[in-house]
């Protein structure tokens, strides 16, 4: 068995993060799942919240909106509406928005701010 995964994060916009990784924690509409090297192969859909991606010199982390992630022959890609990594992120300014978004009631921006200050959180 492998020792790394090669993980791709991608958003639609752009690469969000590229590398080898022991093992990748991310929430999909079947719950939480932790992804190894040589684990079966999987498809599914991505919820938003944080995914945690474990490399050999530390922990990545990043809030993910929405998508998909598949693994097959030691490579996981993750396909996102919108990600950003946990280090891109103004704690300040996402809970502002989390503020903003349940005094207007926009469960869609509360969530989206809540994701990113829990990826921060994480880190």
């Amino acid at each position: 068995m492998a020792a790394e995964l090669h993980v791709e994060l991608v958003a639609a916009d752009r690469q969000v993060w590229s590398g080898e990784a022991t093992l990748v924690v991310a929430r999909t509409t079947s719950g939480d799942i932790g992804v190894m090297p040589g684990h079966q192969p999987l498809l599914g859909v991505l919820e938003s919240g944080p995914v945690t991606i474990r490399t050999s010199e530390g922990t990545v982390v990043a809030a993910v909106h929405g998508g998909f992630l598949s693994f097959a022959d030691n490579k996981l890609s993750l396909l996102a509406e919108i990600a950003e990594l946990a280090d891109e992120i103004d704690a300040q300014r996402a809970e502002r928005a989390l503020e903003r978004a349940k005094a207007d009631d926009d469960a869609v921006a509360a969530r989206r701010a809540d994701v990113r200050l829990r990826a921060v959180a994480v880190r």
